[in-house]
């Protein structure tokens, strides 16, 4: 056998008597993954409903059996692999080494498997020994983007903007518990009954919550939200129907003229893939900075400090919060700063920046409109423990935020620019807004999927002579409305 990474095999006792072995061996693993058949006359009426509900049967409990194997495999894993010197071992050696062990193993068990379980089964072991167990194929499958899971026998993904539930579950809460803490470990934090959830990025990028017992009550609740490897470009998303072309070569304009924008939406609505196509419009000279709580914006330009907050240690202390990044960015002579997402008392800094020399600058918010999203900003700044009164505070941000791109997530999964509003300034003690393009939902189709438009609301940009000074001179006809 294989044996660069086996553990030094230590003194065991004595071997039994041949006599004694036969009669304290246990019958083979390969006799109980043995196809349970029923002997039990089929029933006239329905005899196909009763075949399927014993092929349904017989392969749930060929699958509990398998689960079995596959955890008194890894424990043998674990027992025999030098764990140290794995560290250095390349894939092809592991995956020979385990190979090796599984084979010796399922003869001494006396299980006999076919070559696509045998190749299935060990690489679920290696999934075990050097990944994230059952997460693993869902991890490396492009078409997931979300991995949820509710305790160890419920995992959903979503794909295309739907939920749908996978025939993936982990063993027990044990198993789940263990791959979680091989996560936050790494990572050098941890999760436990004092410190129940934990907010983390996976090795590629993904962002990783979870919540453990007792705060959790059925069983540990994981979120997976996937890092996109290939970065969705403006053209992406024009093709994919999020904006148009139009409203492409206006945000174009805004960016590259340093508007201050502010990408509003609520979860998952596309507010960073949004905010990272937005991004490619900055010209390479700027130096820009990047504050995230996890690291997910995907900047392509030369210049690109990115930073990211931490949370407190152990002992409470050491905590790195996006206001102490932003105060420290200003120091740092940026052309523009870019935050991940605004939700606290980092909005006052990050409005005073933009007012400050710092314009172009971007960040999101979550709010379900242009106008509740200046709520939210006016609320945000009464949270960083400000007291000022609040007609300051709308003309602060009418003079600092000058677009409002907002984005949603419809109900058949599709996601849409469905609004981009202009900030003009203050009327009195209310500030003024104008839409110049929206999203009008024209019905559904039967298949489910919204039928709808994108249209210019006929108003002409209040930037548009601020767009001409800088040699974006956008034609009248992208402002008439939609026939």
């Amino acid at each position: 056998m294989f044996s660069r990474y086996k553990k030094p095999a230590a003194p065991g006792p004595a071997p039994m008597a041949p006599a004694a072995q036969a009669q304290a061996a246990p019958a083979p693993v390969a006799e109980q993954l043995r196809p349970v058949v029923s002997r039990r006359p089929l029933d006239g009426a329905a005899p196909l409903q009763a075949a399927q509900a014993v092929a349904a049967d017989k392969e749930k409990k060929r699958k509990e059996k398998l689960s079995e194997l596959k955890v008194q495999l890894h424990k043998r894993l674990l027992d025999d692999l030098n764990l140290s010197a794995l560290e250095h071992a390349s894939e092809a050696d592991l995956r020979q080494e385990i190979g090796a062990i599984t084979n010796e193993a399922l003869e001494e068990m006396g299980v006999v498997l076919n070559k696509d379980e045998r190749a299935t089964l060990n690489q679920e072991l290696y999934d075990e020994v050097m990944g994230l167990g059952p997460l693993e194929p869902l991890l490396k499958d492009d078409t997931v983007n979300d991995i949820l899971v509710n305790g160890p026998q419920q995992i959903f993904v979503e794909r295309a903007g739907k939920l749908t539930l996978t025939d993936i579950t982990f063993k027990d809460e044990r198993h789940l518990l263990r791959i979680i803490d091989k996560i936050v470990s790494a990572v050098g934090r941890r999760v436990d009954e004092s410190n129940p959830y934990v907010d983390a990025r996976l090795a590629d990028g993904s962002r990783f919550n979870c919540m453990v017992p007792p705060v959790a009550v059925d069983g540990s609740l994981v979120s997976i939200r996937k890092f996109k490897k290939e970065k969705l470009k403006v053209d992406d998303l024009v093709r994919f129907g999020a904006f148009t072309e139009e409203m492409a070569a206006y945000l174009q304009a805004a960016v590259s003229t340093r508007l201050n924008v502010i990408v509003s939406g609520g979860t998952g609505s596309g507010k960073t893939t949004t905010l990272n196509a937005l991004s490619s419009f900055i010209d390479n000279a700027e130096r820009i900075l990047t504050i995230e709580d996890t690291a997910e914006l995907q900047l392509q330009q030369v210049h690109v400090g990115r930073m990211e907050s931490r949370p407190p240690n152990v002992e409470g202390k050491g905590a790195v919060t996006q206001r102490d990044c932003l105060r420290n960015a200003l120091r740092m002579r940026p052309d523009r700063i870019i935050v991940g997402e605004t939700r606290g008392e980092e909005v006052i800094d990050m409005l005073q920046a933009m007012n400050t020399g710092h314009d172009g600058s971007m960040t999101t918010i979550h709010a379900n409109s242009a106008r509740d999203g200046i709520s939210r900003l006016e609320n945000m700044v009464a949270m960083a423990g400000i007291e000022m009164p609040i007609k300051a505070v709308r003309s602060q941000i009418a003079s600092a935020v000058n677009l409002i791109v907002q984005a949603s997530r419809l109900q058949d999964g599709s996601r849409r620019m469905v609004s981009i509003t202009e900030i003009t300034g203050m009327e009195g003690d209310v500030i003024s807004m104008q839409e110049i393009f929206r999203y009008e939902r024209l019905g559904l189709a039967p298949d489910g999927k919204i039928i709808g438009r994108f249209t210019a609301t006929g108003i002409r940009s209040h930037y548009a002579d601020r767009f001409k000074q800088w040699g974006y001179d956008l034609p009248a006809a992208i402002y008439e409305p939609a026939a």
